[in-house]
């Protein structure tokens, strides 16, 4: 996932247990609508605005990708690892939040994601069971 280019602070989102596997939630941080998403045990947030023409990125479908190494052969990977635009079906890479058709020059903002015990700042912060966090 992304590191942004400034200091970062946890901002706590919810709790393990809200965001099931192929689960996810859509909050609002320091103004910016992010959805947080739980792909088969990993977590990932994006903002929740589609770059193209500012969809609500994460309330798109989520699907995996056809993949294929040589002429004739293919296979369906990545499950759940690709979200959809539900405007124009732009899709976006969840763990780098690139886009699936130009990688190296469209991307949604992603984040990074804690869950559990974290330190902050200059003094420790210790989160009991299994909060889950977002860094900003």
């Amino acid at each position: 996932m992304t590191q942004s280019s400034g200091a970062q602070r946890p901002v706590r989102v919810g709790q393990l247990r809200d965001i099931p596997p192929g689960s996810r939630i859509v909050t609002t941080i320091a103004g910016r609508s992010i959805g947080v998403f739980n792909v088969a045990g990993e977590l990932f947030a994006v903002r929740n605005r589609c770059p193209h023409q500012g969809g609500p990125l994460c309330l798109g479908p989520t699907t995996g990708l056809l993949e294929s190494d040589s002429p004739g052969q293919r296979r369906y990977g990545r499950q759940g690892e690709i979200l959809r635009c539900p405007w124009h079906g732009w899709e976006f890479d969840l763990r780098d939040g690139r886009s699936i058709v130009d990688p190296q020059g469209l991307r949604v903002k992603s984040y990074d994601v804690l869950v559990g015990a974290l330190a902050v700042e200059t003094f420790p912060v210790v989160l009991e069971g299994d909060d889950v966090c977002v860094l900003i």
